[in-house]
């Protein structure tokens, strides 16, 4: 379970490209001294997410989640408030990289987080906002600072070339035969090659890997395999292929899967952001350090007698500004 806790499916990324450096200046908001310390959020603003998170893992696997020991020592418990602090923090950075870039919401994006605030708060329960001790202000400056830390990943990239190609995106079917004789392999082919041969029955036959057809994407392991299934077309069998100690026969289905490809477009696309804007942020941190103090966080435990039940803020937030 470790290690795959995502705080509202986050898009915070952590950071990115040469604004900062191309600019050979430091920034200019005040510096916070490494040896002092600042509050991230206050404490109420802090429990919107912690509820959300809190009862969203609570939802999924009751009560006794917050007793659970992970391997290194943890509870469960800790560990959600570990991640919930640390993405609160790296929330505020992103805001102050923001105002150091001049990054700021339009009133258009103010009103649609004025109403995500108001639904958001409207829906809480009189124990969620007794368990938070929040006010709709505390609500909607968490909205406004979740969203800028999206928007300003947008306004520091929006200039750079990241575009992918179809060709570097490309997806393609394909069936294989897999074996770990070469020379046996050589016989299942001369089958395939044979007028009317069946080759998804060979393969069910033959194979020694269950999985008959796959999706292949261009760069995902490139070698022999990759580059003798991409010189493909539609219908077209390879000669037997080396690769890693095993022999394949590859055969194409769909020499240009469209929907994949521009599925895997879309998501190389956010990694190649994604490392575009670690750069900028990267620097951006280490020139400006920040110590968060952690004298909110001592108080913060979990119980079932919790009386909270809230799980949308970010359902909410999606509603309002799609990622």
């Amino acid at each position: 379970m470790k290690g795959q806790l995502k705080i509202g499916g986050r898009v915070l990324l952590a950071a990115a490209v040469t604004i900062i450096m191309l600019s050979g200046c430091r920034a200019d908001i005040p510096l916070i001294s490494e040896t002092s310390s600042t509050k991230a959020y206050s404490l109420p603003q802090s429990m919107v997410i912690v509820a959300t998170e809190r009862n969203r893992y609570q939802e999924i696997y009751t009560s006794q989640i917050w007793g659970v020991d992970l391997p290194d020592g943890q509870t469960f418990e800790t560990y959600l408030v570990d991640q919930v602090k640390e993405f609160l923090q790296e929330m505020k950075m992103m805001n102050l990289l923001a105002r150091n870039k001049g990054v700021t919401l339009t009133s258009a994006e103010k009103e649609e987080v004025r109403k995500a605030s108001e639904e958001f708060f409207s829906s809480l329960t009189k124990e969620d906002i007794s368990y938070m001790g929040a006010a709709e202000e505390d609500v909607r400056t968490m909205y406004e600072e979740y969203y800028l830390s999206n928007k300003v990943v947008d306004e520091l990239t929006k200039d750079m070339n990241l575009e992918i190609s179809d060709s570097e995106a490309k997806v393609i079917v394909v069936e294989q035969i897999v074996m770990s004789d070469e020379a046996e392999a050589g016989e299942v082919l001369l089958k395939a090659g044979s007028e009317g041969a069946d080759f998804s029955a060979l393969a069910r036959e033959y194979s020694e890997d269950g999985s008959v057809e796959r999706k292949v994407g261009r760069g995902e392991d490139p070698g022999p395999f990759e580059d003798a299934a991409f010189s493909l077309s539609a219908g077209q069998i390879s000669q037997v292929v080396e690769n890693k100690g095993k022999y394949y026969i590859i055969r194409c289905v769909n020499d240009y899967d469209e929907d994949a490809t521009q599925e895997r477009k879309a998501g190389l696309y956010q990694k190649r952001k994604k490392e575009a804007f670690d750069q900028i942020y990267s620097q951006f941190k280490q020139e400006n350090p920040v110590t968060f103090s952690n004298e909110i966080w001592k108080d913060v435990k979990f119980s079932k007698d919790d009386r909270t039940t809230t799980t949308n803020f970010f359902e909410i937030y999606r509603k309002y500004f799609s990622d």
